[in-house]
């Protein structure tokens, strides 16, 4: 069903609310985790009948002195930020240590520091990616992701009112539910407010000293290039040096890493390491995503017309194709993995050591695997199914389906079966 987003209106219904019915009518205890912004604590909301904001001092302070308090809270309770008094988290565990009871606490914020109890078999982890086009109000759907997961290889029907320029329009607007109403100049200034509050904010909140903001954002300007590629994190730290007198350290490199992969603001997809034999050797190098392509824009300076015009400005690594052909597949990354999530299904990438062969997302469910690849064009050639079809040789019965996400303007199967599907057509 498509769904009109309106970010001033009422709540709209998500892919994760879909997962959050599944898992809390069952669970005491989950923890929405993802980068700010994207919707966690407006989501939890809906659910919950407490409400302990801990940004706001005056219930910061009486949870600081007594964490325990929750307990006689009703449930459900949203402990929104709940990374500001620590001592929460290991509380909640305390709590459900003594009882089970489902739908006791929702959980938003940043992931667990190091210190904290992980939470394992109490608090689980659900993701929160930033909006789909169908999330957005943007397309028809009329391919279910669920369907292609079935195995059934399930007739794929359709046509997209979405044009190349359109896609590049949502690619910039991003999926963050707060900015969808604002354009142009007002919505770059709060993608760039959005930026430097991760420099100078929420990295020092998580514990990290920030003496050189200036190289942190040519560090991540750096891996926003690199966006869809395995580039090497020696090429990325050698490319966001360029402009400054001396280059990051390795364990400076690492540590921006680790603490923003840890704030959400990276969501690396990591590489396809099956049990099996079917494979000689395979690389083993996460590809490099942002959480939102429209983060990456903003750090490269691009505009509409670089996009459309083929303007790349600085690049690392290589990319098969343009930077907007990158920059799309990270769109088509968060749609997957969101509805790949909801699903119970896992998301990865396959690369050979030679790069002879490569599929964009691996998505693993039961035991079996669907391929997906992603194209700029509309226009799908034997060529653009080349590494689908080769894993679909070596996989056999493994494969639950094969899938080329494109631009174009229908949904169709091909001769040889793979499925060619528009973005804006595919659902959940």
């Amino acid at each position: 069903m498509s769904r009109t987003f309106n970010p001033m209106g009422d709540y709209v219904r998500r892919v994760v609310d879909d997962e959050l019915d599944l898992l809390f009518s069952q669970l005491s205890a989950i923890h929405l985790d993802g980068p700010k912004g994207v919707g966690k604590t407006t989501t939890a909301l809906q659910r919950c009948r407490t409400v302990r904001r801990l940004d706001r001092p005056a219930e910061r302070t009486v949870l600081e002195a007594d964490s325990d308090v929750i307990a006689l809270d009703e449930p459900p309770v949203l402990l929104d930020e709940w990374q500001r008094v620590p001592a929460v988290w290991d509380s909640v565990r305390n709590i459900i240590d003594e009882d089970h009871t489902p739908e006791r606490f929702l959980l938003t914020g940043s992931a667990p520091l190091s210190g904290t109890h992980s939470g394992a078999a109490r608090i689980a982890d659900v993701r929160v990616r930033p909006l789909t086009l169908d999330e957005r109000g943007v397309g028809l759907p009329t391919v279910s992701f669920q369907d292609l997961l079935s195995g059934g290889k399930s007739k794929v029907s359709g046509r997209s009112p979405l044009a190349l320029s359109d896609y590049v329009d949502e690619i910039m607007a991003g999926g963050f539910p707060g900015l969808r109403h604002l354009k142009g100049r007002a919505l770059s200034k709060q993608l760039d407010g959005y930026l430097d509050r991760i420099v100078s904010h929420d990295m020092p909140e998580a514990g990290y000293r920030v003496n050189r903001p200036a190289a942190v954002r040519a560090w991540l300007a750096a891996y926003a290039a690199a966006t869809a590629t395995t580039a090497s994190w020696e090429t990325i730290r050698d490319a966001a040096s360029a402009g400054l007198g001396n280059k990051p350290s390795k364990m400076t490199s690492s540590s921006y890493t680790e603490l923003l992969t840890q704030l959400r603001i990276l969501d690396p997809l990591e590489a396809w390491l099956p049990g099996s034999n079917h494979f000689k050797k395979l690389g083993a190098a996460p590809k490099h995503h942002l959480a939102d392509p429209a983060l990456a824009v903003r750090l490269l300076q691009r505009t509409r017309e670089h996009l459309l015009h083929g303007n790349e400005g600085s690049d690392v690594g290589v990319h098969d194709g343009t930077l907007l052909g990158a920059l799309f597949e990270s769109l088509v990354a968060l749609t997957v993995r969101t509805y790949a999530q909801s699903s119970g299904a896992q998301t990865f990438h396959l690369r050979d050591h030679g790069g002879r062969h490569e599929v964009d997302f691996i998505v693993e469910h039961q035991g079996r695997v669907l391929g997906v690849e992603v194209k700029l064009s509309g226009d799908i050639g034997s060529n653009d199914v080349k590494h689908l079809n080769w894993l679909g040789d070596i996989l056999g019965d493994s494969v639950l389906d094969l899938v080329v996400v494109t631009t174009g303007p229908e949904a169709y199967r091909r001769d040889d079966g793979i499925a060619v599907v528009p973005l804006g057509l595919l659902g959940a």
